[in-house]
């Protein structure tokens, strides 16, 4: 009997040894985020570089392979000043690898910047207003552009400052690039009101 006894942990251990293992949870498959969201996925990386460190710019990357869709976009490229040291640094993040883009978070080289030139830094509180939002005031001031008729690109999307208003904002542009855009408006990235084309 003491010998049955014996055995029965050892014969419990063989039992849940027989168990399937646990089935995998299938991956995601890789989805575009808004320029805020990819925004708080470069900035800790920045942090670590510098600690002073301030957004110049946030701008979407095009990708062919993971269409934009709804103010977001498959990569973003955030740029980033340090007044300490006199420099700045481009991070992007891209939801898949693909031309021009690494998938993840990826650091450039440092470039030199000086304050008080044309690429101004702006407060990450100024950042308030997302892309979606941005896009669909926007949208609500673009009846001209979207009454022509024609297919109409993706918008992009760049947050800066410019000489125009004492805020940064957001430009939504349908077209390749700021300067060739078909059509442009500007968003207060504060207050989300429009402010003129």
């Amino acid at each position: 009997m003491r010998t049955l006894f014996a055995f029965a942990p050892v014969l419990v251990l063989c039992a849940c040894s027989d168990a399937p293992p646990a089935a995998k949870a299938p991956e995601k498959p890789p989805e575009p985020l808004t320029g805020q969201q990819a925004f708080y996925k470069t900035f800790p990386q920045a942090h670590t570089w510098a600690v002073d460190v301030q957004p110049i710019r946030v701008r979407s990357i095009d990708l062919k392979e993971l269409p934009a869709d709804g103010g977001k976009a498959g990569a973003w490229e955030c740029t980033y000043a340090s007044e300490s040291k006199g420099r700045s640094r481009i991070y992007t993040w891209s939801a898949i690898e693909a031309e021009g883009v690494h998938q993840g978070v990826f650091g450039s080289q440092e470039e030199s910047w000086q304050p008080g030139g044309s690429d101004k830094p702006f407060p990450i509180q100024a950042f308030k207003i997302d892309t979606p939002e941005a896009l669909k005031t926007a949208i609500a001031h673009s009846a001209t552009y979207f009454n022509n008729l024609g297919t109409k690109p993706h918008p992009k999307f760049e947050l800066d400052f410019t000489d125009r208003y004492p805020q940064p904002v957001w430009r939504v542009y349908w077209g390749d690039s700021v300067s060739t855009a078909a059509w442009s408006v500007f968003i207060d990235s504060v207050s989300g009101d429009y402010k003129g084309r």
